[in-house]
């Protein structure tokens, strides 16, 4: 009874912390993700000879780093210009509104005019737009306490391992910790690797396809879907709607909108289906109810960015629930077949 109360009372203020801090824990986890990625790099580096022997620490994780920001600069440059160009031709869009709905009279022979007029503030695409913006700019603004966080965690690297021993000074609890961390890292750094290779190919597919389309600001959709794609079931159904949907806006007819429901949505399928499932495999180990569940839990705690992070962070709670006796049960319930 004891132990209930207190992983009740454990629980709720983990919840409480989690809502009322995640200003401060979100860039500290892209943080962490940001380093899984370099280290990653840096051990791929470590394979050439040349650089393993005259490169220092430093800088086998200086230039990696570089190379991220470079792109992500890059990228966001011509992010903004591309939103900046959208938000400028929205009022342009919203004239084809009542194109749409006398298509929508013709095809259906009913009066529906007066049906979507009356409807018309249950759904406004330009405030999703806004909040799309919003969404990216905020990521932007916090790049810089990103990186700040970053740089301290690549500091605090050269003296962790000689912490952890002067904490576990048991060798056996130090090579079981060493253990936990290297399974971590592992998992995490295949699981953003895969997944952004697949994204990759969705999202440079995609453009391809919305550029031959016509449709405005390729680009921004393009790397909407990129991003979307993180978000495990429902992140690739959103990234192929919200094109269609803006179709309707930018054309005022419904041809545009099934073409890229097609196109889109046929590259979706074949890339989910088919590329990824051989690509991933069974890195994640943990159940599809699971990730389901975990992205509307995160989902609700923490909007965009708490789904885009839901799977990185089960994954790390399923490794490190397993090696303790009284959270392996947790651990064999989370797995994708009860394997931890």
């Amino acid at each position: 009874m004891k132990n209930t109360a207190y992983f009740f009372i454990s629980t709720i203020a983990i919840v409480i912390t989690l809502i009322y801090g995640q200003n401060l824990l979100q860039p500290f986890i892209f943080a962490l993700l940001l380093w899984f990625i370099v280290r990653k790099i840096r051990h791929g580096l470590n394979k050439v000879k040349f650089i393993e022997k005259y490169f220092p620490s430093w800088l086998k994780s200086l230039i990696p780093s570089i190379i991220l920001i470079s792109i992500f600069a890059f990228i966001s440059k011509l992010l903004m210009a591309n939103i900046n160009s959208l938000a400028k031709s929205y009022p342009i869009y919203e004239q084809n509104v009542e194109i749409m709905i006398a298509q929508l009279n013709e095809i259906f022979q009913m009066n529906l005019v007066d049906y979507f007029k009356s409807h018309a503030g249950d759904f406004d695409f330009g405030s999703i737009l806004k909040r799309i913006f919003k969404s990216l700019s905020d990521l932007l603004s916090n790049a810089f306490i990103i990186l700040i966080y970053a740089l301290f965690i690549f500091l605090e690297e050269a003296n962790f391992h000689t912490k952890l021993k002067a904490v576990f000074a048991d060798k056996r609890q130090f090579n079981e910790l060493n253990k936990v961390l290297d399974q971590i890292e592992k998992s995490i750094t295949s699981y953003i690797g895969l997944k952004t290779l697949v994204s990759f190919i969705t999202g440079l597919a995609s453009y391809i396809a919305l550029l031959f389309i016509g449709i405005d600001a390729p680009l921004f959709w393009a790397f909407l879907i990129f991003l979307l794609n993180y978000i495990p079931t429902i992140g690739s159904l959103i990234g192929t709607l919200f094109p269609a949907i803006f179709c309707l806006l930018q054309f005022g007819d419904f041809s545009s909108c099934l073409l890229v429901l097609g196109i889109v949505g046929g590259i979706q399928i074949v890339v989910g289906n088919l590329l990824e499932p051989k690509l991933m495999g069974n890195t994640l180990n943990i159940s599809s109810f699971v990730a389901i569940f975990a992205l509307s839990f995160w989902g609700a705690l923490w909007g965009v960015t708490g789904m885009l992070l839901s799977v990185p962070i089960t994954v790390i709670m399923v490794i490190i629930f397993s090696h303790f006796s009284s959270t392996k049960g947790i651990s064999i319930m989370l797995s994708e077949k009860g394997n931890v």
